[in-house]
């Protein structure tokens, strides 16, 4: 695994320590400063966090989670994939679990890259209070910068930035190294005893830290979502062999100051560092965060994706940015819109401390929706008896239940964000799956199979044209819905008539003598499949050109359909009022595949929906 990649992967919870242990302890002194600050607290406190990732981020994600990839994707998504495959298609409650994870997940995306690069841009105001001011533009500046490169593909974006993260995991454990030793009474909190003793004793205090505790493990779910980047093993790998002990050792060494020195509290992480070391450390910082939100955003295309081909989002246009890594992919839509919704975030909460009370719920509840669809799996996919399935699941899932309920505490400080967030997206995708469903069944309502309609059409004595008729069709074995009204109000025939499919292949690039295969149906009627490996544009005429086709006096048929909103048929009218624009939002099959205009002929229809 390349430095780049390890920068990837985990810039998430590599910047965890900037703000995990302040927020935690600030909550348990309910924000009384160093002088509340007690030894069973920082104990407490330093044992739950390193708990939390050996439970929560090594056995479960790292060891369990990620053994459950979907043709190498990873994401809720991907659990709700391979539930849907076990179960037979009677799936219906895994879809729902998956659009509340996926929602949730986009909620985690939105508030990463925000919290992320403001935690990190805030160490300024400690070189000197004078950045105090500047700290909410440069953020947005940041923001904006990284978002706009990402049309540049994950790979260049790891290779440029990623060799810094590593070294930003070096340092933090040579931070932590360096304080140890201040206190090496901090090691006691490697027993679970203490952060247990913690919570018994301190009541909402502890509870509220608790959920302040969970910011360390925030990445978990963009690590499985980004193992279609970067794979299984070398995420596994680099986890073992270098994050995990990095963010142990410096969380230790946090502790250990604190217990020497609690005036720290005001900057846990910054403060491990002599004074002459604090710039550059806020650069590395810096810089981390920006692979911190690189991690989620990758993340989201991925899942989005798969939403895509789950059917709960429309298709929008995926680029693909690698000729080696197929899960490596920018969608320019969802890019565009996480910024909008990022820069929203900056300017309303407008410190990380703020967004923090946002942060867990929108990971909590993902989490907790992964530990179920990951018990589905596990018993049906896996073929686990569910005794065994629940036995390991079950703790997963009583922790992450804790976590959720201590971060619901937060939801008038900020919680409401993701829970508003993730609602509306759910609505979104909620309302698509039911309109396409809808629609799919007024389509193909009363629609002949495809032999009967070419031994029919054969038969029928409407006029036949010259030229080659072009359809394009989703399913090669249904009549396409141009076809059928062309038939049927344009009353003709043409003289061949193509039925086309347009696949995309598991390979980067195909050779153009396998790019394209033809089945005669009839004397009229053919079936051709047009192939293109997954980094190629598809053009569509080209390829045809390419393989011998005569194009001269040929027409591409697409079918259109001219959505209306009615109270009385399908959708309610505040649905109507979501679906439409969003179909209308969809790639442009035309532009999609490189049709000429003045080769295009749209049949369309008015559907009440």
């Amino acid at each position: 695994m390349t430095l780049g990649s390890i920068g990837v992967v985990y810039g998430d919870i590599g910047t965890s320590p900037l703000y995990a242990l302040k927020e935690s302890l600030a909550a348990a002194t309910g924000h009384a400063g160093a002088g509340a600050l007690t030894r069973e607290m920082v104990l407490g406190v330093v044992s739950l966090i390193l708990w939390a990732l050996t439970i929560i981020v090594t056995l479960k994600y790292v060891v369990l989670v990620l053994r459950a990839d979907n043709e190498g994707e990873g994401g809720t998504l991907s659990l709700v994939t391979l539930a849907q495959r076990a179960l037979g298609g009677a799936a219906g409650a895994t879809i729902v679990l998956g659009m509340v994870g996926a929602s949730l997940f986009y909620g985690d995306v939105i508030i990463t890259p925000a919290i992320s690069v403001l935690s990190a841009v805030e160490g300024l105001k400690l070189v000197t209070p004078a950045f105090d001011s500047y700290v909410v533009p440069l953020s947005l500046a940041i923001l904006i910068s990284l978002f706009a490169v990402q049309r540049f593909g994950t790979a260049s974006v790891a290779s440029f930035f990623g060799p810094l993260t590593a070294l930003w995991f070096l340092v933090m454990a040579l931070g932590g190294l360096m304080h140890i030793r201040d206190d090496l009474s901090i090691l006691a909190a490697i027993n679970p005893v203490y952060g247990l003793d913690f919570l018994m004793n301190h009541g909402t205090a502890g509870l509220l830290a608790l959920g302040a505790v969970f910011l360390s493990v925030t990445g978990a779910e963009a690590l499985y979502a980004d193992m279609g980047h970067f794979g299984r093993a070398p995420i596994r790998t680099a986890w073992l062999g270098l994050v995990f002990p990095a963010l142990a050792v410096n969380y230790l060494g946090q502790g250990a100051m604190l217990l020497a020195a609690p005036e720290g509290l005001e900057n846990p992480f910054f403060l491990l560092y002599p004074a002459w070391a604090l710039l550059p450390m806020v650069i590395l910082a810096t810089v981390a965060t920006i692979i911190a939100s690189q991690a989620v955003i990758t993340g989201a295309f991925s899942v989005s994706q798969q939403a895509m081909h789950l059917g709960v989002i429309p298709r929008f246009r995926v680029l693909r940015t690698s000729e080696t890594e197929k899960g490596q992919i920018y969608i320019p839509l969802i890019n565009w819109l996480l910024l909008f919704a990022v820069i929203l975030l900056v300017v309303l909460f407008e410190s990380s401390s703020a967004l923090a009370a946002a942060y867990g719920i929108a990971v909590t509840g993902d989490m907790v929706i992964t530990s179920c669809l990951l018990f589905i799996v596990a018993w049906k996919f896996w073929r686990w008896s569910p005794a065994l399935a629940a036995l390991v699941i079950a703790p997963f899932l009583a922790i992450e239940l804790v976590f959720l309920s201590a971060n619901v505490l937060k939801i008038p400080q900020g919680g409401w964000f993701p829970l508003l967030t993730g609602t509306g997206l759910f609505i979104l995708m909620r309302t698509w799956r039911k309109g396409t469903h809808l629609l799919a069944e007024i389509t193909y309502r009363d629609r002949p199979p495809l032999a009967e309609f070419i031994r029919t059409a054969e038969q029928s004595t409407v006029p036949r044209v010259p030229g080659t008729a072009i359809f394009l069709t989703g399913n090669a074995q249904d009549v396409p819905a141009a076809l059928l009204h062309n038939l049927k109000h344009n009353k003709v025939l043409h003289e061949k008539n193509i039925i086309l499919t347009v696949a995309t292949e598991e390979v980067p690039r195909l050779r153009d003598e396998s790019r394209v295969t033809t089945e005669k149906l009839s004397d009229r009627f053919s079936r051709v499949t047009v192939r293109f490996g997954f980094m190629e544009h598809p053009n569509v005429p080209k390829a045809l050109k390419a393989a011998d086709f005569d194009l001269e006096n040929a027409s591409f048929f697409l079918s259109r359909r001219a959505l209306q909103p009615s109270r009385d048929a399908g959708l309610s009218l505040w649905e109507d009022y979501i679906f439409i624009p969003l179909a209308r939002s969809a790639s442009d099959v035309s532009d999609q595949f490189c049709i000429p205009e003045d080769r295009a002929v749209e049949v369309g229809a008015r559907v009440t929906i």
